[in-house]
């Protein structure tokens, strides 16, 4: 199993519109993060954990021709904002796009792209068409099993996702100890940490950090990283088996950890 990160930065990405900080001017293109979202591929399959504002640049850079699932982790619009961008993946694989998210995910979904789920308007209108699944625990999507992982970022709940050896969990302050046990026995974490200093919403390195060593995966990855954390700089600070993910990272995944 493979797993690409399309992205790795926060809500405004990296950089951000108008700051001039040593970062957001850096040449270092590991310093330039879209929005956060990743991409498994397991034997023919392709699996989809969000559709960012920056959904089609993503797909164009890093070859994407096909979505066999998307799985939604919560609606805030970084993480939802390139959802029309599934309209050319039903139009070049001829059938819908199966979309997965917790009830309330998928409610806010429709109320935010009512269009999608309305016949189209005039001739010659197109709009994504998806096929919706609910999550309520342990499902299938092209072929592979996932166990989503309830965790907290602030008081909304998001939902990471686990599949064999890999976990995905981003936008997270806290993990509830029966997440906590969904999580052991990992190849690869990626979790949320958002920069060095404490936020309301988001665990910081530190934090994130505590939950590595707690849960002891084989190797972690943190994304959702802001403006204010320095690739390279921050790389040094961590432990051999702990990285900052940047944009077009690749990393194979074992099926179990």
């Amino acid at each position: 199993m493979k797993l690409l990160f399309l992205g790795t930065g926060t809500s405004v990405g990296v950089p951000m519109v108008g700051c001039r900080c040593p970062v957001c001017t850096s040449d270092n293109p590991r310093n330039h993060r879209a929005r956060a979202s990743v991409l498994i591929r397991r034997g023919g399959a392709r699996i989809l954990i969000d559709t960012t504002p920056e959904f089609r640049v993503q797909a164009l850079r890093f070859g994407i021709d096909r979505v066999d699932a998307v799985l939604f982790t919560h609606t805030h619009a970084d993480h939802i904002f390139g959802f029309d961008d599934l309209r050319a993946f039903t139009m070049l694989n001829g059938r819908p796009v199966p979309v997965y998210g917790t009830p309330d995910t998928l409610a806010q979904i429709r109320n935010i792209f009512s269009y999608v789920f309305r016949p189209v308007e005039q001739p010659g209108g197109s709009k994504p068409e998806v096929e919706v699944h609910e999550v309520n625990g342990r499902f299938d999507a092209a072929g592979l099993t996932f166990t989503p992982v309830p965790v907290l970022h602030g008081r909304l709940p998001v939902t990471g996702y686990r599949v064999g050896g890999l976990a995905y969990v981003t936008d997270v302050s806290h993990i509830p100890d029966e997440s906590m046990e969904l999580l052991r026995g990992l190849d690869v974490l990626v979790l949320g940490a958002l920069r060095f200093r404490p936020h309301p919403t988001h665990m910081n390195i530190e934090q994130a950090l505590a939950v590595v060593e707690e849960l002891k995966p084989r190797r972690a990855y943190f994304t959702h990283i802001s403006h204010e954390v320095e690739h390279e700089a921050a790389n040094q600070l961590l432990p051999p088996h702990v990285r900052l993910a940047h944009d077009g990272l690749e990393v194979s995944v074992e099926e179990e950890g």
